[in-house]
């Protein structure tokens, strides 16, 4: 995504207007009204030098059909990428190319722009190919008469995980392959239709029974219409037993893997758990170092360099020697169980922020994250802040609301996030509002946003910080004893 959030598409092909009328209706209409998305069509006749306009000819070495031309493809991508900052990742629909799916999808979400081109007859010279494209993605084994569609359905898939598009981010979140799962099936109004009733659990109002309900019909389904996927669950499913055997150790692992944050580079129940957290960190825990070093070689992966958070102290020699590994540093881990939510302040205008505040929160907040990950976390809506009104800086909260006027200027007080992995954390209340339940507000309302969402909500302290952790008892979560370590 861009400076503002939004997303940038660029696509070359022989038909603009099939392009444009794709992208220019219902949802995505109106995203692009919005400018939460923009889209550039790029005619790659207007840049053939042929008077006739063509831009194909036959192929060397004989075959059937005709391919498209180098020249023509390469200048359109010039002219339509010559104000990019950096090389844009340029896509190429075809058979050929990796398949496309959701997490591919979300991938693809987190990048600025995009670059699509669309091929016809026999495809494209192999030249131009390898110069300008970073991605060959297919979305089926089998073929069209040309890349338009492939890539209006990528655009698509991409476009509703922009934050803003959908005006429910929950419905990007959580649908058919969250967490390997196909989506349950769903009802609406009447009651009853050709003599079939809405199953009697979806009208109790109860959210614990109809959710219970919900996994239930969703791993039915996916067993039946999808076994690879239910195979991937119930493999997940393991992994998540054996680390919850010490729930008060692996809660962070649990969780990664239950909301779908990441995935399992190497599992034995004799050695331990090793996990991959979406943006890169390393999660481990291993019954021996032995074990740990079983574990590093089955997932076959380099780890040179990379951030881990790890269960047990006397494994980071192995990480200083194997991965080059120089720093560490422990923490203790806090979570809620409870299940019932926590009380806020109604004093506070508490709100979800937007990349507009970046520069502000980085000034505050830059010790653990850089500003562009700052960015993606807000962009993501990960974050929220605290508002007083400006008047009411450095006295008593602001009075009830219904006396304020429409002009009133707030302020952010503080602010609360939360990491990749899943864990709260990022908070900060500036040193002038302090001492007045800010921290706690935003930490109960972080919660509570959790506990709608059926999560446990955890976060992590490194040691010293007493006055973090005295915060998260006080608010009634469980702080382990058990220490955590961060190497890097």
């Amino acid at each position: 995504m861009r400076e503002d959030g939004s997303m940038r598409f660029c696509v070359l092909t022989l038909f603009p207007q099939m392009i444009e009328q794709g992208m220019g209706e219902s949802i995505l209409g109106n995203a692009r009204e919005q400018g939460l998305i923009e889209l550039q069509t790029v005619d790659i006749r207007d840049y053939t030098k042929d008077k006739h306009r063509k831009v194909d000819d036959y192929t060397y070495g004989g075959g059937a059909g005709m391919l498209m031309q180098a020249q023509p493809v390469y200048d359109a991508y010039q002219e339509a990428t010559k104000e990019c900052g950096k090389r844009p990742r340029t896509i190429y629909v075809t058979p050929q190319g990796r398949v496309f799916d959701q997490k591919l999808a979300v991938e693809l979400s987190k990048e600025k722009e995009l670059v699509f081109l669309c091929g016809h007859y026999e495809g494209v010279d192999e030249r131009v190919l390898e110069e300008i494209v970073t991605d060959r993605i297919s979305i089926g084994d089998y073929v069209l008469t040309g890349g338009e569609l492939p890539a209006l359905v990528i655009m698509d898939a991409v476009s509703r995980l922009v934050p803003g598009v959908l005006h429910n981010e929950e419905s990007a979140r959580t649908e058919t392959f969250d967490n390997d799962l196909l989506e349950y099936p769903q009802y609406t109004r009447p009651e009853c239709w050709h003599g079939k009733r809405v199953p009697q659990v979806l009208l109790s109002g109860d959210h614990r029974k109809i959710n219970a309900w919900r996994l239930e019909e969703a791993k039915k389904h996916t067993k039946v219409q999808r076994p690879d996927l239910y195979a991937a669950y119930e493999y997940r499913q393991k992994v998540i037993r054996w680390l919850s055997r010490k729930k008060r150790q692996h809660i962070h692992m649990m969780e990664l893997l239950k909301r779908n944050l990441g995935r399992v580079l190497a599992f034995d129940p004799k050695d331990g758990a090793l996990l991959e957290e979406n943006t890169g960190v390393i999660m481990l825990s291993c019954t021996s170092v032995e074990a740990g070093e079983r574990l590093f070689a089955a997932s076959g992966a380099d780890f040179t360099g990379r951030l881990f958070c790890v269960c047990q102290e006397e494994i980071i020699p192995v990480l200083r020697s194997r991965c080059q590994a120089t720093e560490a540093r422990g923490c203790y881990q806090a979570y809620y169980t409870r299940g019932v939510p926590l009380p806020v302040s109604k004093e506070l205008d508490i709100r979800r922020l937007d990349e507009s505040y970046a520069e502000e929160i980085f000034a505050e907040y830059h010790e653990l994250v850089t500003f562009e990950e700052l960015k993606e976390h807000l962009a993501r809506g990960d974050m929220y802040g605290a508002f007083v009104k400006k008047k009411a800086a450095g006295t008593a909260f602001h009075e009830d609301k219904a006396a304020e006027g429409e002009n009133t200027e707030y302020e952010l007080a503080g602010f609360i996030g939360t990491h990749s992995e899943g864990a709260l954390g990022m908070l900060q209340v500036r040193p002038r509002f302090r001492r007045r339940g800010i921290a706690a507000a935003l930490e109960s309302h972080m919660i509570n946003e959790a506990l709608t969402r059926e999560e446990i909500p955890f976060g992590q302290i490194f040691e010293g910080n007493e006055a973090s952790l005295h915060l998260q008892r006080k608010l009634g979560l469980n702080v382990t004893d058990i220490i955590l370590w961060w190497v890097w």
